[in-house]
């Protein structure tokens, strides 16, 4: 799927091996692992057949967005943007699950 991201960290703590974004090497890594598997996907059915992701919508006031399972406790959090010929992905933030 194609990516784009609600701001430049986001997008640099993709590519970036050094930078770090204030998180921990096992969020980054997880963030990137995940990041991998959402390009190669072909839509978000993807997601759901990938059980370890927990692809969830939210709800209330942020039911426009889903999240993804990055690790136990953090999460990244998503919006499916409507396209032709497919949806694309925006990422939109790393979020503590616990907080």
């Amino acid at each position: 799927m194609d990516v784009e991201f609600s701001d430049e960290e986001l997008s640099r703590l993709e590519t970036q091996e050094d930078f770090k974004a204030g998180h921990g090497p096992e969020v980054v890594r997880g963030y990137r692992k995940v990041l991998r598997f959402v390009r190669s996907a072909r839509d978000e059915r993807d997601f759901r057949a990938m059980r370890s992701l927990k692809f969830e919508k939210l709800k209330g006031d942020r039911s426009h967005q889903h999240s993804l399972r990055i690790n136990r406790q953090w999460r990244l959090i998503v919006q499916i943007m409507p396209g032709t010929p497919k949806n694309r992905i925006r990422v939109v933030a790393i979020e503590d699950y616990h907080s």
